[in-house]
């Protein structure tokens, strides 16, 4: 256990610096000029190159990104152009908000994904299983901006269930975490559908059954415990993904999260605070991916870290 996870710390290391690389290299070449946006669209050729000067732009790439490099290994993120603030602090206070969307979508979505994929599983062919596939394609194809005007204009506007926007209570918590949610449950009921009927096929379930043991417990100690493996995987790189991802959902819902900041950093060309936002997205994947597979051997025991 330990020299797995002192490999995977190793490679987490090694990913986060070409990470850091790949990120500062495009932001490099952006056509955007960071210290025409901050000295305003008034301000003097002189104005706009003393800024560049005061903020190391002028400097070779390389010089930057060694620099930037430098501070990382300590711990500085650098300071926001806008904010005028460390980013570290930034992005630390909008760390909450997104983790507890990311918490509630997760859980909102393995819910309903799972409990799709079991059900259309243990009925292949079904009307409940087309239906159950169709819906669950439509879910994968719906893109997040859609997805949340349409929660919004149902459940706020029109129901007047739930507000607008904002963050603070459990009811501003619902509709984007419903939105993340049931998008992202499409993959797991396809996912889990396909491993159950892959597990169902196996020799030990027909085994289970044939010594009699009731079909619910062969269905959800014998069978599920084995289908789950994937999807396990699955939530490692939602982390992720919902670090970096739910941009859309935040600005729709107003949600104080970094994906919010990260658009916002964007449309600013605050470089520090983009690869702040990016580099906490990358460690959140790594984690994650490390998490989902210490929580594997417990899973299946016959699993071996190595």
């Amino acid at each position: 256990m330990i020299r797995h996870l002192a490999g995977r710390l190793g490679q987490a290391a090694l990913l986060l610096v070409g990470v850091s690389f790949i990120t500062f290299i495009l932001l490099y070449i952006l056509p955007a000029d960071p210290a025409r946006q901050l000295a305003g669209r008034s301000a003097t050729p002189e104005t706009v190159e003393t800024i560049r000067q005061q903020l190391g732009l002028d400097r070779p790439f390389h010089e930057q990104y060694l620099r930037y490099l430098g501070n990382l290994v300590q711990g500085d993120l650098g300071r926001s152009y806008t904010q005028k603030t460390e980013v570290a602090e930034v992005v630390a206070a909008r760390l909450p908000p997104t983790l507890l969307l990311m918490a509630a979508a997760i859980v909102v979505e393995l819910m309903i994904g799972l409990t799709i994929g079991v059900l259309a599983a243990l009925r292949p062919g079904s009307r409940f299983d087309q239906g159950a596939m169709i819906v669950s394609f439509i879910g994968v194809s719906t893109p997040q901006f859609v997805g949340g005007i349409l929660m919004l204009y149902v459940f706020s506007v029109q129901l007047d269930w739930f507000p607008v926007g904002g963050y603070g209570t459990f009811r501003h918590l619902v509709l984007p975490a419903v939105t993340l949610g049931v998008l992202g449950a499409g993959w797991y009921s396809r996912m889990m559908r396909s491993s159950m009927l892959d597990v169902l096929a196996r020799d030990f379930i027909r085994t289970a059954r044939a010594k009699g043991i009731p079909e619910a417990r062969v269905v959800v100690v014998h069978a599920l415990r084995n289908a789950v493996l994937p999807v396990i995987a699955m939530i490692g790189i939602d982390v992720g993904l919902f670090m970096s991802g739910a941009v859309i959902v935040e600005s729709v819902f107003g949600w104080p999260g970094i994906g919010q900041l990260a658009w916002q950093a964007i449309q600013q060309v605050d470089i520090p605070i983009i690869m702040g936002v990016t580099l906490v997205a990358a460690v959140a994947i790594v984690l994650g991916n490390l998490i989902a597979d210490l929580a594997a051997p417990f899973v299946d025991p016959r699993i071996r870290l190595r």
